[in-house]
């Protein structure tokens, strides 16, 4: 199989994008998250990523790096300013070909898609994870992963946090942190870093 690597990226212009999210307070992936997506992506060489919550962009062009094969990321929206921005962004550094911007609620789109994904990153509403997460089953590869970042959530997932504010988010996050450690056909890991990043595996069958 003929393997070409990755997309060449503009790290200055990539470091202008980050710098101008975090100055916006627009949340964006952590660096200590990206470093174990990098290894993850570095393992499975994807040719199809899946990524739910767009925001800017960012985390699609960190992305776009590790593309094998002229592979391509979709990547979902449901803010019609941020979708925007980021397929401006997109544009600024030539990867349209290999990152597909789909504006919409992910709820509603997510039914819509047929075809396998060898890396699924969630990274949207909270309280949509449980949702999130059954239909990245559907639609992960047999070799694939799931990522979900901010699966802690500041802390409050592994706690007795229980304000009204943030409860509907919290109690979707433990469903989640359940139904993926609890289904017997995943392997789930949860690492403490950034603000939780969940990794999600078919088991393999000896």
């Amino acid at each position: 199989m003929k393997i070409l690597q990755g997309n060449n990226i503009n790290e200055e212009k990539l470091s202008m994008i980050k710098q101008k999210a975090l100055d916006e307070h627009i949340p964006i992936i952590m660096d200590d998250t990206l470093e174990v997506v990098d290894k993850i992506l570095v393992e499975i060489k994807p040719k199809r990523i899946l990524e739910i919550g767009t925001a800017v962009g960012y985390s699609a062009i960190c992305f776009s790096k590790y593309l094998i094969n002229e592979g391509r990321i979709d990547t979902i929206e449901r803010d019609e300013q941020r979708a925007e921005e980021a397929i401006e962004n997109i544009k600024k550094m030539k990867l349209e070909k290999s990152i597909n911007v789909l504006k919409g609620d992910a709820v509603e789109i997510l039914p819509t898609l047929t075809e396998k994904y060898d890396v699924i990153f969630i990274d949207a509403a909270k309280g949509k994870y449980p949702f999130f997460l059954q239909e990245a089953l559907r639609l992960l590869d047999e070799e694939g992963v799931i990522l979900a970042d901010n699966i802690l959530y500041k802390g409050y997932v592994m706690s007795d946090y229980n304000k009204h504010k943030q409860r509907t988010a919290v109690r979707n996050l433990r469903e989640y942190i359940a139904e993926s450690t609890g289904n017997p056909d995943l392997e789930t890991e949860i690492l403490e870093v950034g603000d939780g990043l969940a990794i999600s595996k078919w088991k393999k069958i000896s």
